[in-house]
């Protein structure tokens, strides 16, 4: 708590408005560092006499931080919270909170950008043309793959998946899914989309969407063995968490031809990207901008801001990730 009576809020890192003045309203906003590491000890001394702290995916929070005293909450600016260390956040009665539901359709728009963009070679053609290379039409330049009516292999239909299936019917796509938890009836019927194994899914996909959350379940769910069941032809498209994907193994199923391309915004060991991707010409990489669109981020900002105030209110916030936390 602040010597002025306000509850003292670290802010990770910069939020778009409304969020900022969200915050004000409800505490101090104490900025981090911009010249700190972003390590556990770092944070916990950035932290001491916060009440909250609004983070975002690349800020480790863990037991170090999470046992400040004091502390009450962790607003996260994203959907998912594999940064946070949740069970010790329970433990140590911090609340931890997302922003679900609010980037779901940009999400699934560019997870069918990245498809569109790799299966019609986009980026390849775009560099082909700047570079000087393009001398006329030939009928065999930059030949792609069809998606209209192609099949799709959906890992995970949460609500993004389910946006992805919803956009697959625009092009007559033959939707396949793997999920633990089915989907109702009317739901399949509704989104045209069948439920399978995941090696019949690996088997049958042309393309490969993957829209499950990092778990230990998760981490690299897809990994040499599962290359080896997809179609030569297909195409894998990561809008997930990196780490769900084996980016080594991945590298020498494209060397190897095992797969035919991979649409990528999302990396094992962020910010880092595996240098035997950024050479390969059948890959497209973006830098997790898969919600980058000004309304999103915004509502992000703001749904993570009202979160927190909430909380530093004495109120328990909407988006609760551990609601067995009891203050």
């Amino acid at each position: 708590m602040s010597t002025r009576g306000k509850p003292r809020i670290l802010l990770m890192h910069y939020i778009l408005d409304p969020g900022p003045a969200i915050l004000a309203e409800a505490g101090e906003v104490v900025p981090y560092p911009p010249d700190r590491p972003l390590d556990e000890a770092s944070i916990r001394q950035a932290a001491e006499g916060c009440t909250g702290i609004v983070s975002q995916l690349m800020d480790p929070i863990r037991e170090t931080v999470l046992s400040t005293p004091g502390l009450k909450i962790v607003s996260n600016v994203a959907v998912g919270f594999d940064n946070i260390d949740v069970a010790a956040a329970t433990a140590n009665k911090v609340m931890v909170t997302n922003t679900p539901g609010v980037l779901d359709d940009a999400t699934a728009d560019f997870a069918f950008t990245l498809l569109m963009t790799t299966a019609r070679r986009v980026v390849e053609a775009d560099a082909f043309t700047r570079s000087g290379q393009f001398r006329g039409w030939e009928i065999d330049m930059m030949l792609g793959a069809d998606v209209f009516g192609a099949t799709l292999g959906l890992i995970g239909v949460g609500r993004i998946g389910r946006g992805v299936a919803h956009r697959a019917k625009g092009f007559n796509m033959r939707v396949l899914y793997y999920d633990p938890n089915p989907l109702p009836p009317d739901a399949e019927q509704q989104l045209g989309a069948t439920r399978v194994d995941l090696g019949r899914l690996l088997a049958e996909s042309d393309f490969v969407s993957v829209h499950v959350p990092l778990t230990q379940e998760t981490h690299h769910l897809l990994s040499t063995p599962q290359y080896g069941q997809m179609k030569k032809t297909a195409i894998l498209i990561n809008t997930s968490r990196g780490p769900v994907v084996d980016e080594a193994a991945l590298v020498e199923a494209l060397n190897a031809k095992k797969i035919a391309g991979a649409g990528l915004d999302v990396y094992e060991r962020e910010p880092a990207v595996h240098p035997g991707l950024v050479v390969l010409p059948n890959v497209v990489l973006a830098p997790h901008i898969a919600s980058a669109t000004t309304r999103t981020r915004s509502e992000m900002s703001a749904m993570a801001a009202r979160n927190m105030a909430t909380a530093v209110r004495g109120g328990r916030p909407p988006n609760l990730v551990n609601p067995e936390v009891k203050r």
